[in-house]
């Protein structure tokens, strides 16, 4: 890994990174102009008021910018699937440049872009804070996944778009509480939500982005699935021997990444899977990893509801 430890001492010297309010950014290429203070996982940082060259280094963060109409000039990628949230359109992504993926970020080529703002993660980038902030302003979420609200509304308010994020929640709230009570009986439907990673197979508890997502609607969980015994509680593992465990009224399945999409069609080809009733119903559906599982944002939060009214509204 690159740490670039010339460029950022020189970057220091010239006063970049967490710089005073009002001050030009000479590395970042910023210009001198009107700063705000955002609190976040690392401290307290002056960010531009509307910042034009934004580099994001997690996935939700890809999600969060291009739902404010902001496009990244440079974006991490996530390890296995190493893409970006296609669910946008290919047109919204040409522009953004890859620098390196979530737990490895490169520090080389986001210093390159002369960002104005990064965002980042301190649970995926804690290490990198130091660097990354002697680049330019750099502001971090705690964690992710069961704060996926909380990080849309600051990564919004750190991109100067934060009424805009606050009404976009609203208004995929109210969609997605509508959408379960036009069901009826969302509460008595058991929706499992099955992902295969290399290696392993996961059942999706209700602390996770999708668990959190069917949980807006209102729509019910298998019993297996709610976790009540452990204390993260947004995924567990169960092994292909265990497949029956995954069972539920509808099964919404994905796959990370090439190698864990053979093991899926191997384990979906065996007897226990063919078992499951769920699988005997035809209420078992592959629906996108990165729409369930990497999005992690408004705009896969919407992506998500109207999987849900294609497949359960019928």
């Amino acid at each position: 890994m690159r740490r670039l430890a010339a460029a950022l001492t020189a970057a220091l010297a010239l006063g970049v990174g967490l710089t005073a309010c009002g001050e030009s950014d000479p590395v970042a290429g910023t210009t001198t102009g009107e700063t705000r203070e955002i609190t976040h996982a690392m401290g307290t940082t002056n960010v531009p008021a509307e910042p034009k060259r934004v580099v994001v280094l997690d996935t939700d963060k890809i999600d969060t910018a291009l739902s404010l109409g902001i496009t990244p000039v440079g974006a991490a990628t996530a390890g296995e699937a190493r893409s970006w949230p296609t669910y946008f359109g290919e047109d919204k992504l040409a522009g953004i440049k890859e620098v390196g993926v979530l737990t490895e970020p490169d520090l080389e080529a986001i210093n390159a872009l002369k960002p104005d703002l990064i965002l980042g993660s301190k649970f995926r980038q804690e290490k990198f804070y130091d660097e990354l902030a002697a680049i330019a302003p750099t502001v971090f979420t705690e964690k992710v996944g069961i704060t996926w609200k909380e990080n849309f509304l600051l990564d919004g308010k750190a991109l100067g778009k934060e009424q805009q994020a606050k009404d976009l929640l609203t208004t995929y709230e109210t969609r997605a509480k509508e959408f379960g009570t036009k069901l009826g009986d969302a509460a008595n439907r058991k929706i499992s939500i099955v992902r295969f990673v290399p290696g392993n197979i996961r059942v999706y508890g209700p602390d996770s982005f999708s668990g959190i997502v069917i949980g807006d609607t209102g729509l019910g969980r298998p019993e297996r699935q709610q976790l009540a015994n452990k204390e993260d509680k947004r995924f567990d593992l169960v092994s292909p021997e265990r497949v029956n465990e995954v069972d539920g009224d509808v099964i919404f399945v994905t796959a990370y990444g090439e190698k864990a999409a053979g093991e899926q069609a191997k384990v979906t080809a065996g007897s226990l899977w063919k078992g499951l009733s769920a699988v005997k119903a035809g209420k078992t559906y592959v629906v996108s990893d990165e729409i369930w599982m990497t999005g992690i944002g408004v705009g896969a939060a919407n992506k998500i509801v109207d999987d849900l009214e294609k497949y359960l509204a019928a």
